[in-house]
């Protein structure tokens, strides 16, 4: 593909597929209750069969940027987005807790499949663009989240049924996707070779995504638990403080690719990782509320750009290619949001939820202090 080509559509499609899979996973949330009550299980199977989604996406992803790169991100992304909106009703129509498992599983394998190849898709435009997008696509995401959560959320307290209401969501996912397809590049991101674990900078990048995603997974689950245990709260506005980190990381990441461009990788994952241990330290110590809400508006800000940078630096290495680099990158992610707010409470039950936050901060202390390892001088100004 010329360089030289106007890029502008393949940007569009980009943040189409990124909105796309935010919308649709998001719109799950609300429907959890219903789903739960069509298939009459109690809160520890429900856990388990939540569980079925996550362990899909980890299935489907290693192989998924080996599809890539043998056939491109163009079709994959297609394929991955098309059966995700197909399968979103699914979720509320079925009625036994195996076919709710089963359901989980697909759409957890076809959300996977849309994650990592929109993400090799990403890094294949924004090094033809030359300069930083990742930021911006990944606010799409949270952007999308965002929108399907509210809305789906507004269809059924109009009184729409839950599977009229799939069915509206389904169609607006695929509409995205559709309107993204001609715009999608066709272009194959590096050689197709067998699987590989990840290795050299890219292992180093995956743990670094690991940690990240383990933080944000920690102010949802968490964070409100900690606020009404440290009495800054009570329980009917203690998710105050996700809404603030929620809205304090899709601002940054809007603002990111500016950020990126002006001050670099390099700069952006140390004072990235800073502010949110700077955030973290906030919560667990301060005894005023307003201050400690403002910590979840540090690490929602600190955070926000670490994953698209890191996201960026996994496609632009030479130790893999990048298909399966961006793959393992995102296995990594989605490992840290599921092994994390269970090993925070094991953490939490040893010693106490305060300690397991500071072991939070401890561990995101490793970001900017690997910031070299992954983004070095030479990449300061890339």
């Amino acid at each position: 593909m010329d360089t030289t080509q106007d890029i502008a559509g393949p940007r569009f499609a980009t943040r189409l597929a990124f909105f796309a899979a935010g919308f649709a996973m998001a719109c799950w949330a609300p429907l959890i209750p219903f789903a739960k009550r069509n298939v009459g299980v109690g809160d520890g199977e429900l856990g388990l069969l939540l569980l079925c989604l996550g362990v899909g996406s980890l299935v489907a992803m290693p192989a998924t940027g080996w599809v890539s790169a043998r056939f491109g991100t163009r079709p994959v992304i297609i394929g991955g987005g098309l059966v995700l909106a197909v399968l979103l009703p699914g979720l509320i129509l079925a009625g036994s807790p195996v076919l709710l498992a089963a359901a989980l599983f697909a759409f957890g394998a076809a959300l996977g499949t849309l994650d990592v190849a929109m993400n090799v898709h990403a890094v294949e435009v924004e090094k033809l663009d030359g300069r930083p997008l990742m930021s911006g696509f990944h606010a799409m995401f949270s952007v999308g989240g965002l929108a399907g959560a509210s809305g789906m959320t507004a269809l059924l307290a109009s009184g729409l049924s839950p599977s009229a209401s799939t069915v509206v969501a389904s169609a607006l996912t695929g509409a995205a996707i559709l309107l993204a397809v001609p715009r999608l590049l066709r272009v194959r991101a590096g050689e197709p070779v067998p699987f590989v674990l990840p290795h050299g900078v890219v292992l180093v990048i995956a743990a670094l995504v690991a940690i990240t995603f383990l933080v944000e997974a920690a102010m949802l689950d968490w964070g409100a638990l900690l606020m009404i245990g440290r009495g800054l709260s009570d329980v009917d506005s203690a998710g105050l403080g996700f809404v603030l980190f929620s809205v304090a990381m899709v601002a940054g990441r809007l603002a990111g690719d500016r950020m990126v461009a002006l001050f670099g990788s390099f700069r952006t994952l140390v004072w990235g990782g800073v502010v949110t241990v700077a955030g973290v330290a906030v919560i667990v110590t301060s005894g005023w509320t307003m201050a400690a809400l403002g910590g979840f508006v540090l690490v929602g800000l600190g955070a926000s750009n670490i994953v698209p940078v890191l996201f960026s630096l996994a496609g632009r290495q030479t130790v893999m290619p990048a298909g399966l680099a961006v793959a393992s990158v995102t296995t990594a992610g989605y490992a840290g949001i599921l092994a994390g707010p269970a090993a925070i409470g094991f953490a939490a039950h040893l010693t106490s939820l305060p300690t397991a936050f500071w072991i939070l901060a401890v561990l995101m202390a490793i970001v900017p202090l690997a910031a070299g390892t992954v983004a070095g001088k030479r990449f300061a100004r890339t």
